[in-house]
């Protein structure tokens, strides 16, 4: 769970709470119920404001009493929430612009001469993208074959790759040699050596290429493979091919791809022949090259795969439980706690998991635990600390039951930590307060020192890195308004090493479209980033963390009793990283009852923490494209929910460790769970 949100949302909530200055141990004003409450309202101006990226508005606030009147002597105190990820508002109401969201800001008003029940007044500061600086058209042919056409798709994006929806308008040169219509379909109507200028214009942005007609010697078409079988899910790679007279292949010859039911069913083909069917039942699939056409059918049937489940053993908490690490001997865990400790657990006995110690320190929240490769020595991150040195603490796990701290490293990332990373004898760490990865030398752990740093090319306000996962030199990174970022650390194909890690990749894609939902489940300031990723093979499975801004029906802001935020939402998308140049995304999961949080992959299975869901565990196996919810790849599913827990009766699932044949799960809620997947039922001939 995002511990700035957690933090911002208190803040903005229960304003009568501590103040961030103010140090543990003095006095809190009595319950906001008993104070008197002389304001009335407090008006903020603008009310609602839109601003671009980079950009800075001053919001001003007036406090009233009760007759209407303006009130002197009024102490004004300014937070954000939802939209913090996206921008900042200082102690004077200026709101710097990072991201493209919505910013709800509060202006808590109360008395500089007395102790009062304070009053919020609202404003909402819309953050839009830079305007338009170019356009991607896809796909982008030289060359078509007279007689043919292939529908187009443009996309427009801002100078720093935000997504933009400027309407796109399509122009031809030359009509009548090569036509192209307002939804981007282009002909080739003239005869071959003929050609035209294509233009797609978005905003002020354009694009242009020219497109040449050549000859049509078609005479046959066919598509491979001819009439199929598969299940839901299964991908299917469909070939065309095209022939002159003498049988000869003819080059250009681009399809336009269809599919149809025969009788219900859902499925999709791509504009290159890729088939995929999300409900069972009998497709067929047209390739179209001019008035020449050639198909084949698909017989789809379910996927079938759930499998049963049963609980191993259970180990309920005091605390909130958060990430979870197991001991390289396979006998300790390690749970951090959205408090101030660490558990040590013996888990020798899978049934019977034990606590045997804890490490406390100075801290609001310990998100994040992990041991080195040889399970000596490790860290636990810090946030919330009352000296406000946060860092990170390194720990020895020399005697794997009793992690001791022997060493922090606070110098250059006092303002928090969030999640850590260890490889090789390096740190790599999320700075809460410069959206920044630092790394962290910890070869001799009782001195650790800073090596490098790194982060995106974006305004302050609106960088924020929320995890980082390292492997095979690789750091791949999950950078909330930027997407997926990969690092070369030492893997070598960018020459990068930990102390000058160097840019392999990055995807972004449009958060605020994808959720529209949430915002109208919520209103506008709701919570959505990148939160986790990671790498498997030819993808990486990205998660998101989203939270509305308010309840569903509801008019209170989102509650934080309980570390209870309302329903998550969230989707884990799959990215084909197999050509680095050209990042895409093919596949994606999104759970109907709770959001995304932290994932898992061993092999062909992934595991994943769903919140409000408990856990998942899906069948990634082959190649992956489309729904995969729809599809049925879900194996099995675990609701972590237990009356013994310290949000009773309600799942609230963080992530998942497999190993060995069992799979770890801390619940927020409810502690640990370790749970096995049997093997499915037998299928006789």
């Amino acid at each position: 769970m995002t511990t700035h949100l957690l933090l911002s949302l208190l803040l903005v909530q229960t304003p009568a709470a501590r103040p961030a200055n103010q140090a543990p141990g003095a006095q809190t004003p009595p319950p906001s119920a008993a104070l008197p409450r002389p304001i009335a309202r407090v008006e903020v101006k603008p009310t609602d404001y839109a601003l671009k990226v980079g950009d800075t508005v001053r919001l001003a606030a007036v406090a009233y009493d009760s007759a209407g009147q303006p009130m002197s002597g009024i102490r004004l105190h300014w937070f954000a929430s939802g939209g913090r990820f996206e921008g900042t508002v200082d102690s004077t109401g200026l709101v710097s612009a990072g991201a493209t969201g919505t910013l709800n800001v509060a202006a808590v008003a109360t008395l500089a001469d007395r102790v009062v029940s304070p009053t919020i007044g609202f404003a909402h500061v819309t953050v839009l993208p830079l305007p338009a600086a170019k356009v991607v058209v896809t796909p982008r042919p030289d060359r078509l074959l007279a007689g043919t056409a292939l529908v187009l798709e443009a996309a427009p994006y801002a100078a720093n790759d935000d997504r933009r929806y400027d309407p796109v308008t399509w122009k031809s040169s030359r009509p009548a040699a090569v036509e192209v219509n307002g939804m981007g379909r282009l002909a080739a109507r003239g005869p071959g050596g003929s050609s035209a200028t294509i233009t797609a214009s978005a905003g002020g942005a354009s694009a242009s290429w020219t497109v040449t007609v050549v000859a049509n010697p078609v005479t046959r078409v066919a598509v491979t493979p001819a009439d199929t079988s598969v299940r839901t899910g299964d991908v299917i790679h469909f070939r065309f091919a095209a022939t002159d007279a003498a049988r000869k292949p003819v080059a250009d010859a681009r399809p336009e791809w269809s599919v149809a039911a025969v009788g219900s069913g859902t499925a999709a083909v791509e504009e290159d022949g890729i088939f995929v069917a999300t409900e069972p039942g009998t497709y067929r699939v047209v390739a179209s090259l001019g008035t020449r056409t050639a198909e084949s059918f698909v017989q789809v049937a379910a996927r079938n795969i759930t499998r049963p489940v049963s609980i191993v053993g259970r180990l309920p908490l005091k605390y909130p439980a958060a990430e979870l690490w197991l001991h390289p001997d396979g006998k300790h865990a390690y749970i951090s706690t959205l408090a101030d400790r660490i558990y040590a657990i013996d888990i020798a006995d899978p049934a019977k998991p034990v606590i045997t110690d804890s490490a406390l320190v100075d801290a609001r929240v310990v998100n994040d635990v992990m041991t080195t490769e040889d399970g000596k020595f490790g860290v636990m991150t810090r946030e919330g600390a009352s000296t406000r040195k946060n860092g990170i603490v390194i720990l020895s796990f020399e005697d794997a039951a009793h992690p001791k701290p022997i060493a922090e490293f606070t110098e250059t990332v006092t303002g928090g930590v969030h999640s850590t990373y260890i490889y090789r004898g390096y740190v790599y760490l999320t700075d809460d307060a410069t959206g920044s990865m630092r790394v962290i030398d910890i070869r001799d752990p009782y001195h650790p020192k800073q090596i490098a740093r790194w982060q995106v090319e974006r305004p302050e306000a609106g960088r924020t890195l929320h995890d980082i996962d390292v492997r095979d030199g690789l750091a791949t990174l999950s950078y909330w308004n930027d997407g997926l970022v990969i690092l070369d650390v030492g893997n070598g194909m960018k020459g990068g090493s930990p102390e000058n890690p160097k840019l392999v990749m990055q995807f972004k894609y449009d958060l605020n479209a994808l959720y529209k939902k949430v915002e109208l489940a919520g209103g506008p300031g709701f919570i959505r980033g990148t939160h986790t990723s990671w790498r498997h093979g030819r993808y990486v499975f990205v998660g998101d963390e989203v939270f509305p801004a308010r309840q569903p029906n509801s008019g209170a802001t989102v509650s934080v009793g309980a570390m209870s935020l309302g329903r998550a939402y969230g989707r884990l998308h799959v990215i084909d990283i197999s050509d680095l140049a050209a990042p895409h995304e093919v596949a994606w999961y999104e759970p109907s009852d709770g959001g995304v949080h932290n994932v898992w992959v061993a092999g062909d299975t992934l595991y994943l923490g769903d919140y409000q869901g408990g856990l998942r565990v899906l069948d990634i196996s082959g190649e992956l494209r489309g729904d995969l919810q729809a599809q049925g790849r879900e194996y099995a599913h675990v609701h972590t929910g237990d009356a013994a827990g310290v949000t009773p009766n309600t799942a609230n699932a963080w992530g998942a460790i497999y190993h060995d044949g069992l799979i770890y799960v801390p619940d927020i809620n409810s502690g640990l769970w370790v749970v096995k997947v049997e093997p499915g039922p037998t299928v006789l001939p």
